[in-house]
């Protein structure tokens, strides 16, 4: 079983090594879990996941490998039946029911009765059921199937608890958000954007050196607590964000990344445009028209330590990037690939980050052309995508 689980891990593309799989057998060998499936998970995820951004995965090849864990019997697709040992069951329903809830498995003839009549009906049942009080299936009172309520009852078939008496968490997949080819949030965000870091030492010594503390406690032979300046992020980030039309559809992902930019980054700049960038940009959507900030003085004000994000769709008229006069909402002297150009000049560390799905950049002329204009460094706004952002801002 444990073999199949490793190989599994390896092709959901879960970097498992073979040391680290070791490691859980011989944790297996010494007992460190008995009889505990809640447990043996927690323990295989500890021993054999080392990012959280892995840990969803392994929470699903951990419900399709283990998938007869709650059922006695049955097989994971496409696999040979699990042998769980009736003792694992027999202590799972001694650790998890109240005394009360044994008193009636008691009465009703003891585990061994149970497990009898579930092959029994297992054996007896054709089709699926649902309701009634012996059948396995959804609903009813039985002591078998999904959704019903027996104290003593053995879950089948159901996709989560509905009165928490099942040890099942890896069902929950509470960290799928972790998964680093979904689309973001602000917590994930701001994981993403710790990658982009220069620290710098600043003011009084205010900092607990705890590798120093350690170090001096040991050669001195008392506590001796040391201390250091307290580290800042010193990058600079230029941020400039496409704004209105098709844009519209990604306004809960732009907000996100604003929030959490403006968190992580103490040196910030941000400035608003619309498709592509021309002469103007803006703080204030809301002014626009009335108080645009020439772009000629934002390249003249910020140095070329800054590192320069885009973020936009890059959904547009090719002319829109191509030609003077090709922007949608007023005459624009030069193209924007001609304002673009000189950006990217001005801030040779540079990105382009695009909430559409990187598969279907290939249906958009525009988003090509971008492309092609920042030298392929356009990354699409997944967790992984990020992270490639900040590895190039990075060198």
């Amino acid at each position: 079983m444990f073999v199949n689980f490793f190989l599994a891990l390896r092709e959901a593309k879960v970097p498992v090594s073979l040391r680290e799989y070791l490691t859980l057998l011989e944790a297996m060998e010494k007992q460190v879990v008995m009889y505990d499936v809640e447990g043996f998970y927690y323990l295989a995820r500890a021993a054999l996941v080392k990012d959280e951004r892995n840990i969803d995965k392994f929470d699903r090849v951990f419900a399709q490998v283990f998938k007869g864990l709650e059922a006695v019997s049955g097989a994971p697709e496409g696999g040979s039946p699990v042998a769980l040992p009736e003792e694992w069951l027999r202590k799972l329903a001694e650790k998890h029911l109240t005394p009360e809830e044994m008193a009636q498995i008691e009465a009703l003839g003891g585990f061994d009765k149970l497990m009898e009549t579930l092959r029994k009906r297992l054996e007896e049942q054709k089709g699926r059921h649902q309701g009634g009080n012996k059948w396995i299936g959804t609903a009813g009172t039985s002591p078998f199937g999904a959704y019903g309520y027996n104290p003593e009852g053995v879950r089948i078939g159901q996709d989560r608890s509905r009165h928490r008496r099942a040890v099942k968490v890896w069902d929950r997949r509470e960290f799928r958000n972790f998964d680093d080819s979904v689309e973001l949030g602000t917590r994930n965000i701001k994981v993403a954007l710790k990658r982009l870091r220069r620290w710098a030492r600043e003011g009084a010594a205010e900092e607990l050196d705890l590798d120093g503390t350690i170090r001096s406690t040991a050669e001195h032979g008392y506590l001796d607590v040391k201390t250091r300046p307290e580290r800042r992020n010193a990058v600079k980030v230029l941020l400039f964000m496409d704004v209105g039309g098709s844009m519209d559809d990604h306004v809960k992902v732009m907000e996100e990344m604003f929030s959490a930019a403006r968190s992580e980054f103490k040196h910030l700049e941000y400035f608003y445009f619309h498709n592509c960038l021309y002469e103007g940009v803006w703080k204030d959507n809301r002014r626009r028209w009335t108080e645009q900030i020439p772009t000629w003085e934002v390249l003249r004000t910020y140095g070329r330590d800054y590192k320069c994000v885009f973020i936009g769709d890059a959904s547009m008229s090719p002319y829109e990037i191509a030609y003077p006069g090709g922007a949608n909402e007023h005459w624009n002297e030069e193209a924007g690939e001609v304002w673009l150009r000189r950006a990217i000049d001005q801030w040779p560390s540079n990105v382009w980050i695009n909430p559409v799905p990187e598969d279907r950049w290939g249906y958009t002329h525009s988003i090509q052309m971008i492309r092609e204009i920042f030298a392929d460094r356009m990354y699409p706004m997944t967790l992984q995508g990020l992270e490639g952002a900040m590895k190039e801002l990075s060198r």
